[in-house]
């Protein structure tokens, strides 16, 4: 039996907590397994605030709104470009269970439109959280790229305001702004790919983007890029195959994910040996992952530290990240 308007807010005041913690576990899943997969993005999650629940029951009129409405949680993945958006779906639809695809990116007959790019996924919600009746949560999933994420954000501030109708000239101009969208991912794809045929760099960025997609399951603090880019072209030497590496790296973190989540704690960006002394510096940089994973093996710890004494980089540097792994160069 359908619940009314009143009895779904009510439930979902409840269940708000559980739908919460729900998402917070299918951020974390699809962030592992799109690492496993080598894809950069970044995802987000979100349980609807209550009072938002309660808004839509009224402004849609549902008569079965614990039901219709289906986006009591919400992701949001985020790919670079229009490239990665087939290979992040079909690690979305291997690693969870989806009830649905709406994907109008090819819809028949809209060539001549500027419309937005709509690619949603329904999927039940990993961590064991289920409603009262035995049901996992479901959660609506948004799969963008960077540049159609900004211009999504932007065109609902202007042009969904309930009561209020925005004139023809404005709403077209918005919509204009589609063709831009769709020139800069082809734009931004095709210039990943022209940088894919120097394997020096591909090798380097590639490396960074892996080491940087898992660091941000820790923390979302800044880095410095250019020292990054620095230490990164030191490790690269240090690895055979950075093709295979990405879940070389993801199984290392998982594997010791509680040790390091100690060391960040302790020497990360936000530790006080940081903020108050600016010690151990590379702690609170992606790249810090991979150094830990090539300490914890003998003999790229000796690499490590032979290509480490011919670069330009400072010894202590290496020397921290050795202590705080509790090994000896």
């Amino acid at each position: 039996m359908p619940l009314s308007a009143n009895e779904a807010f009510h439930r979902y005041q409840l269940e708000h907590p559980r739908i919460k913690e729900a998402a917070e576990a299918t951020k974390a899943h699809v962030e592992h397994h799109t690492a496993l997969r080598g894809i950069p993005c970044e995802v987000t999650a979100r349980a609807k605030e209550v009072s938002s629940f309660n808004t839509k029951i009224y402004r849609k009129r549902y008569t079965d709104p614990w039901k219709e409405i289906t986006d009591k949680a919400g992701l949001r993945v985020i790919v670079p470009h229009s490239g990665l958006l087939d290979f992040a779906l079909e690690t979305i639809k291997e690693c969870l269970d989806v009830r649905w695809v709406e994907d109008d990116r090819d819809t028949p007959g809209d060539e001549d439109r500027l419309r937005y790019p709509r690619l949603h996924i329904q999927a039940a919600m990993v961590g064991g959280q289920e409603d009262p009746d035995g049901v996992p949560y479901d959660c609506e999933i948004q799969l963008r790229t960077e540049a159609v994420d900004l211009w999504s954000r932007m065109s609902h501030k202007l042009l969904y305001k309930p009561g209020t109708d925005v004139p023809p000239d404005v709403r077209r101009s918005l919509y204009r702004l589609i063709a831009l969208v769709e020139l800069f991912d082809l734009e931004v794809e095709r210039g990943v790919e022209a940088m894919a045929k120097h394997p020096e760099l591909a090798r380097s960025n590639r490396l960074l983007d892996t080491a940087e997609q898992v660091y941000r399951t820790f923390t979302d603090h800044p880095y410095s890029t250019d020292l990054s880019h620095d230490v990164i072209e030191v490790l690269a030497q240090t690895i055979d195959d950075t093709a295979t590496y990405d879940e070389q790296l993801t199984q290392f973190t998982e594997r010791f994910r509680e040790r390091l989540e100690r060391n960040y704690t302790h020497y990360g960006p936000t530790s006080a040996l940081f903020l108050e002394h600016g010690r151990y510096l590379l702690a609170s940089q992606p790249e810090s992952l991979i150094i830990f994973e090539r300490l914890s093996n003998v003999r790229s710890r000796f690499d490590l530290h032979i290509v480490w004494k011919h670069s330009e980089l400072p010894d202590s540097m290496l020397t921290d990240m050795a202590q705080i792994w509790g090994v000896a160069l």
